[in-house]
């Protein structure tokens, strides 16, 4: 049975608030050898807790005003898979998930403005062989973003 220590929480803890740190820093604070940092975020990452630390851009400081979840409406279940491909090749979509309900596909765009989105949805996804139909739903600000919680053990 492997679970998340104290030792690994507070390793997730600080990576997540900054991933950047150097890892002698963080053995540092919190009072371990760089050694045991070492094993345990090579470990984190092995289980698949850590994934790949990446800078996270932001879209409005570079052009994009305009961000919008479109669902997307098969006309066959079956082609779902090369939609999801398609719609991947769309740059300005960000984000793709299965969902359920009358539509099957969600997607998160972010757009220069209201007329790149309107071409987005309807000259790229909308001519997409298999898609029915779609509906999108403008956000006008994200309040927050954060990662799930720690408060669960993790068990193999």
């Amino acid at each position: 049975m492997n679970t998340l220590d104290a030792i690994d929480r507070r390793i997730i803890e600080k990576l997540t608030a900054d991933a950047r740190i150097p890892l002698s820093n963080l053995a540092k604070q919190l009072k371990v050898s760089n050694t045991l940092i070492h094993q345990r975020v090579k470990k984190l990452n092995s289980r698949g807790i850590l994934g790949k630390a990446s800078f996270k851009l932001d879209p409005s400081i570079l052009g994009y005003e305009t961000s919008a979840y479109t669902q997307i409406k098969l006309d066959s279940y079956e082609k779902r898979f090369k939609i999801e491909e398609e719609v991947k090749s769309i740059p300005e979509i960000v984000e793709c998930v299965n969902i359920s309900g009358e539509y099957a596909i969600l997607v998160k765009i972010y757009a220069r403005n209201n007329r790149h989105l309107r071409d987005i949805i309807y000259d790229k996804i909308q001519t997409i062989n298999g898609v029915s139909t779609t509906n999108t739903i403008v956000a006008f600000e994200t309040n927050f973003v954060r990662n799930v919680p720690l408060q669960i053990d993790w068990k193999d």
